[in-house]
């Protein structure tokens, strides 16, 4: 694969610094020497409204699916709040729905978190409805993450690592 791929990720987390923008960035370094982005606009996009979606989104909405759009893969990256995903990444799935730029998108799932299974069914669930295209070996669910990661945003856990590695290898055969 001679391709520098272009790969998008979007961090479902609200707090910076997280638990979820270190996966990401151990992430990165596994997926080079392809690019990828870091979507850190979550609080920029406005509520979503159906009536703006399809004949008048806003420019942060058509910005973001321009990215989704012309990124070779999308990752997704995301902790469990109260059982479900942040309410802001709801948000960016409700504002593309009504588009297909996530139609047959090669996607990697992350859900890191204290728990986190209902959150990482949540996504595949989303994540199918939308059309994305991954495979059970494309999504992690990663719980106890807070015990996994250090203060300085290393992983820690050498499971964890591994599972990363493994995750990253399938996310890039898909990808071709």
């Amino acid at each position: 694969m001679s391709k520098t791929l272009q790969i998008l990720a979007i961090i479902g987390s609200a707090q910076s610094n997280s638990s979820n923008e270190s996966i990401v960035a151990a992430l990165a370094g596994m997926l080079q020497p392809h690019k990828l982005t870091i979507f850190q606009d979550l609080k920029s996009l406005p509520h979503f409204d159906p009536e703006q979606s399809v004949h008048n989104p806003p420019a942060e909405v058509l910005q973001l699916r321009t990215q989704i759009e012309q990124a070779d893969g999308i990752i997704i990256c995301s902790p469990e709040y109260i059982f479900s995903i942040p309410s802001r990444l709801k948000n960016v799935f409700e504002w593309c729905v009504a588009t297909t730029i996530f139609s047959d998108k090669p996607t990697g799932i992350i859900t890191a978190s204290a728990s986190g299974q209902k959150a990482h069914e949540e996504l595949q669930l989303i994540l199918k409805t939308l059309m994305a295209r991954f495979t059970a070996e494309t999504t992690l669910l990663i719980p106890g993450v807070k015990g996994k990661v250090n203060e300085t945003g290393d992983i820690t856990d050498a499971a964890t690592k591994d599972e990363l590695q493994t995750l990253s290898r399938k996310f890039l055969h898909l990808l071709t």
